[in-house]
């Protein structure tokens, strides 16, 4: 399988060297032969056919050997610096437009290959209406259309990683589902600003192969595309979202926030009929981007912020959705925890002078269960773990572009988890990561 993989890319590969050869083999062709009119037709219908990709090799300098991380992945148990090749993806678009240069229909194919294997990103395809030239469907595995961080490109965002909360409630940002979108397309319109999505999705994700249960999970955003402010030149945009979906309950055992021994923690519900039930995974979301030009040529000042808060719902040892049914070592389905959450992020960006240049501070914090904090975990029968630890991460770094296909960063993240009863998160833990990466795009 992995080896069918790499021809395909190689292929792929190939195809990008003949189409950027394309506009001059099509000056030689004689087009009053059949053989010129045959390669003039397969020309024009394959010239909307794009290729892109970037590869993302970096160096990470840990603070301790070992440390579990939210920075591409934990660390070796006796490692604390490595290298590695964080992303390497190869994207294929093609989009067909009408007689009144109205896009028809897209389909999109990406890649991520890396020392730890060759796995797909994006598979699917869009059709447009061309009457109203409003509406569009997309089905296949695509980003969910919830808040901002997680429909940024990794190869435009600033930060090395998106943020604890995002890569936790919507790991690998894709899911599997077919999603109707109202954008009007055409110059003019009294909503052009507007973007609507609303979707229906497995709910697992890139984490699994297939689907699990029978429920699915409604996503959707309203977005208001970036808008001059009267009278100056700040740019704003936004928007709020929702996820209203759940997993069934493959078991009784369902466990909720409550009391035990006067202090707060999970007291279990085993009642027969819990079984079948939806377990829910509920979110909601608002987020802002403002920008301040700062002059031709020399960039601009932005500043973005993300919150969501909800209910997750997924086992004693983490509050990731799960990719698939949780089982105890003994073969039968794990109880399930239920968790009040919040989270956010807060981004200041700024260009140094030019657009080559540019600093970024990140703060984003994570709380898996806003129902206790501090010294009630780990208190004796509560049953709380470190899933319930909250995170606060500060992220300092800085970004050279040397051009339009290279990218440096430097980045630092400052991790603090609040100090508990639990062995081993009586204090901080010593998790902090330095990055250093190189970006290369095409």
């Amino acid at each position: 399988m992995r080896i069918a993989k790499c021809l395909l890319l190689l292929v792929l590969l190939s195809c990008a060297s003949l189409l950027a050869r394309a506009q001059f083999l099509m000056d030689m062709i004689d087009t009053t032969t059949d053989l010129g009119k045959g390669m003039i037709s397969m020309y024009h219908k394959y010239d909307a056919l794009r290729f892109s990709g970037y590869i993302q090799p970096q160096f990470q300098l840990a603070e301790a050997k070992g440390i579990e991380t939210y920075a591409a992945g934990n660390f070796g148990t006796r490692v604390n610096n490595r290298f590695l090749l964080r992303r390497g993806r190869i994207r294929v678009d093609y989009e067909r437009y009408n007689k009144d240069d109205m896009p028809v229909i897209k389909f999109a194919f990406q890649f991520d290959g890396t020392e730890r294997g060759v796995a797909i990103r994006d598979f699917y395809g869009r059709f447009f209406e061309t009457k109203f030239n409003l509406f569009s469907l997309a089905a296949g595995m695509f980003a969910r259309p919830f808040g901002y961080e997680v429909n940024l490109s990794s190869a435009d965002r600033e930060t090395p990683e998106r943020g604890r909360m995002s890569q936790i409630l919507m790991r690998t940002e894709r899911d599997l589902g077919a999603m109707v979108s109202f954008e009007p397309r055409r110059k003019g319109h009294p909503l052009s600003f507007l973007k609507i999505d609303a979707g229906l999705f497995n709910g697992q994700g890139l984490t699994s192969t297939a689907d699990f249960d029978s429920h699915k999970d409604f996503i959707g955003r309203i977005g208001i595309k970036p808008q001059r402010i009267k009278g100056t030149n700040y740019i704003v945009s936004g928007g709020v979202s929702v996820l209203y979906g759940g997993m069934e309950q493959f078991t009784q055992y369902i466990n909720r926030m409550g009391t035990v021994n006067d202090k707060p923690g999970f007291v279990v519900d085993s009642a027969v009929t819990n079984a079948g039930e939806i377990a829910p995974r509920h979110y909601y979301g608002a987020d802002i981007q403002f920008r301040i030009p700062n002059g031709r040529g020399k960039g601009s000042t932005q500043f973005r912020a993300e919150y969501i808060r909800g209910t997750q719902t997924a086992t004693a040892s983490t509050t990731e959705t799960p990719g698939s049914i949780p089982m105890t070592a003994q073969g039968r389905p794990q109880p399930l925890y239920i968790r009040k959450f919040d989270g956010a992020y807060l981004y200041f960006i700024q260009h140094l002078g030019s657009e080559k240049h540019q600093a970024v501070v990140k703060y984003d914090w994570y709380d898996p269960n806003k129902a206790v904090k501090g010294k009630e975990i780990g208190a004796p029968g509560t049953r709380l773990t470190a899933a319930d630890i909250r995170y606060n991460t500060l992220g300092i770094g800085y970004l050279y572009y040397a051009n339009e296909h290279l990218k440096f960063m430097f980045y630092y993240d400052w991790v603090q988890n609040e100090a508990t009863e639990l062995e081993g998160y009586q204090d901080d833990r010593k998790d902090n990561v330095l990055t250093c990466r190189v970006q290369y795009r095409f």
